[in-house]
């Protein structure tokens, strides 16, 4: 009479049939070692992707204990033929995408930082304008953001030089309020 190795102790539940862990533990301490030299030669020296290899076949062993029955053959066999399908389509993943850089290329890209923060007050400070008046805003808009004199912004809005001082005087002190109630301290 044959000696054979007894069957995979399960666990089932519902929809689905599991080793047990000591069953697991024993076919990892059997079988682990001589995969990730298997796995590691696959995976062209690559240790931890060979260590993802031996991990994923051991949880598809852990799910499909049936593949484990005796009757079906050594279990080493089909563990190493998992874990070769695993490699493969690994290597096939990898190629399908770009290849992976460091972040030596990110050193020459422009920081973009200084952009977003250009944005993000120029948002809050067009936020804190449209509270003003519109003569305050009329004026603010002339002498700053156009760059015009007094005399040139008095000319464009019709105004004499000394309304265009003033109001740019009190529409700063507006603008500085608002500008306060939105967090932004000078």
């Amino acid at each position: 009479m044959m000696n054979r190795r007894p069957r995979p102790h399960v666990v089932t539940g519902v929809g689905r049939t599991r080793l047990e862990a000591d069953t697991l533990r024993e076919l990892h301490d059997a079988h682990a070692a001589a995969l990730l030299a298997f796995a590691t030669r696959l995976c062209d020296g690559d240790r931890g992707r060979a260590q993802d290899v031996v991990q994923e076949t051991l949880l598809r062993a852990w799910q499909h204990p049936e593949a484990l029955d005796p009757d079906r053959g050594p279990a080493r066999a089909w563990l190493f033929t998992v874990a070769r399908n695993l490699a493969i389509d690994s290597r096939r993943a990898r190629a399908s995408r770009p290849a992976e850089v460091g972040d030596a290329p990110l050193d020459l890209v422009p920081s973009s930082g200084d952009d977003i923060d250009r944005a993000l007050d120029a948002w809050l400070v067009a936020d804190a304008l449209g509270t003003l008046t519109a003569a305050h805003r009329e004026v603010i808009l002339e002498t700053f953001y156009r760059g015009r004199s007094v005399a040139e912004a008095a000319v464009v809005l019709g105004v004499p030089p000394g309304t265009v001082k003033s109001r740019a005087y009190y529409a700063l002190r507006a603008l500085r309020v608002a500008l306060a109630e939105r967090g932004v301290e000078p």
